[in-house]
């Protein structure tokens, strides 16, 4: 990692998050880090310099950007949670999955193969305020536990709709049957949901196999550090 944390006190850390790491693995990572780097000065830690958070989760099979909270700042953390996000995102037609992702149980819907008039029209559906329901395998809490926990047991969950924006979608290439979308939502928007909806409008069936967070707010991947 490029940025030295035993010299920060209280700060952001914008991190590009890898595939296969939940975002706790990797306040996990940066915290021992941080105690390393304060031991190798011969420093003791203290629990408010060893706090370390973050504001909002990516899925474990998403990549991109995701901000890192230190010391005081974790304070802060309500500041990032209700802001505006793009992601790019790859969504696969003709099959659907039990998580909306690569991690769930995968099902051949059909083979028809969308024009791309019709993958563009499709997509215009999604512009502005919609309706849209999380997925069953995400963090809400439903009766006090985490979706996704009930929906490992085999427990039926539901979510209510809710409300959400978006205010720009995009198809970056189309090739079936994979199109990939850059789009920009508000906070709460599930871009899962979003893929598995799209499957729906175009009768094909889909899920998300690919996510990448690129900005939340002002800050942007760019500017993010590498993290293995």
């Amino acid at each position: 990692m490029e940025f030295d944390l035993s010299n920060v006190k209280d700060d952001i850390l914008l991190v590009d998050k890898p595939a296969g790491w939940t975002s706790f693995d990797v306040v996990a990572k940066i915290r021992g880090m941080r105690k390393a780097a304060l031991r190798a000065q011969g420093i003791t830690p203290t629990k408010r310099q060893l706090k370390v958070g973050h504001a909002g989760t990516l899925d474990p099979f998403a990549t991109g950007l995701l901000i890192i909270l230190l010391g005081d700042a974790t304070k802060r953390s309500d500041e990032f949670l209700k802001q505006d996000k793009v992601y790019e995102a790859t969504i696969r037609l003709g099959q659907t999955s039990t998580t909306g992702d690569p991690e769930g149980e995968i099902t051949d819907v059909n083979n028809r193969q969308p024009s791309q008039e019709e993958i563009e029209v499709a997509l215009q559906k999604f512009m502005g305020e919609i309706t849209q329901t999380p997925p069953a395998y995400s963090a809400i809490k439903i009766g006090g536990q985490r979706a996704y926990k009930l929906a490992r047991k085999g427990q039926d969950v539901e979510i209510p709709s809710r409300q959400v924006t978006i205010y720009s979608i995009e198809l970056l290439e189309y090739s079936y049957p994979e199109l990939k979308i850059r789009t920009h939502v508000s906070s709460g928007t599930y871009i899962r949901s979003m893929a598995e909806d799209i499957g729906k409008v175009l009768t094909t069936g889909a899920y998300c196999s690919e996510l990448r967070r690129m900005s939340i707010a002002k800050f942007r991947i760019s500017a993010a550090e590498t993290i293995g």
